[in-house]
């Protein structure tokens, strides 16, 4: 591991509500690995700066060509599988799924369970890893990625203010609200929460909470948590061990045992702390 990077900045002012943050990476003399994309609360830009990316694996139709040098990818409920090895170098954005049509100019629900080439999205975004790959150091990748986000910014298009409520909401319970009771929230129906949220967010409530469920689990597993698993299941809200489990061989496409071997070289970096690794 002597000599990876990890490496995260906050995006420029003007982004910051829609655009969480940058996470910079290197790695050298990679083993060969598989490396999963998991479901998040997020959507992704990804772009290697090394080798294109091995697409071997991606929710639902959208899966970009073999070997892409970048992709954006909604928000999904299976892994997107990623073969790995030797040199590594790219950066990831997380971006707001309810911040990408003032970025993107679409809904996220447009790229849910997808996972979609740059080369495909126009020419902005098409030049954009060689770009970052010509800079020498982390600030100015950061710098370029400020400047190519900010280029398609439309201004910040306020979402639905009862479905902005009600993602804040579904944020702040880890996923374990019921859909009754963010319904009753924000003054809804069931069946008027779920229409909105699958037109904008591309997930129905329910998945949603079960990706933020999932999401928490992973969390915690990165951090090193000392909880056995019946103990983490309880935490997350599930209902037990098994229904851990389970929910992690849908969503991760393997138990929680087999991702902690995989990612075993990745979780000195814990997403869930800003303070991990080095800070531009």
């Amino acid at each position: 591991m002597s000599g990876d990077e990890w490496v995260m900045a906050a995006p420029h002012p003007a982004l910051r509500p829609l655009v969480m943050r940058y996470l910079g990476y290197a790695r050298h003399e990679a083993a060969p690995a598989l490396h999963r994309g998991l479901p998040s609360r997020h959507v992704t830009l990804a772009i290697s700066l090394a080798d294109p990316m091995r697409v071997i694996g991606a929710p639902g139709s959208g899966q970009p060509s073999a070997r892409p040098q970048g992709v954006l990818g909604g928000m999904h409920t299976s892994p997107v599988l990623i073969a790995q090895q030797g040199h590594l170098c790219g950066v990831h954005v997380e971006l707001h799924p309810l911040g990408l049509r003032a970025l993107f100019g679409y809904s996220s629900a447009e790229l849910s369970e997808h996972v979609v080439d740059l080369a495909d999205l126009g020419s902005r975004f098409a030049a954009l890893p060689p770009r970052l790959a010509a800079e020498s150091g982390w600030r100015g990748r950061f710098a370029v990625l400020d400047e190519v986000l900010l280029g398609g910014f439309t201004g910040t298009e306020d979402p639905v203010p009862e479905l902005a409520l009600a993602w804040r909401w579904l944020l702040a319970s880890g996923g374990t609200m019921r859909v009754a009771q963010l319904a009753g929230e924000v003054g809804w129906s069931r069946r008027h929460l779920g229409e909105v949220f699958r037109r904008e967010v591309g997930l129905s409530p329910k998945q949603a909470a079960r990706v933020l469920r999932f999401e928490r689990a992973g969390t915690l597993l990165r951090r090193g948590t000392r909880m056995n698993l019946a103990e983490l299941a309880a935490v997350c809200g599930y209902s037990d061990q098994s229904h851990l489990t389970n929910e992690w061989r849908a969503l991760a496409g393997c138990s929680p045992g087999t991702w902690i071997a995989e990612e075993l070289p990745f979780l000195q970096y814990d997403t869930g702390k800003q303070a991990a690794g080095s800070q531009v």
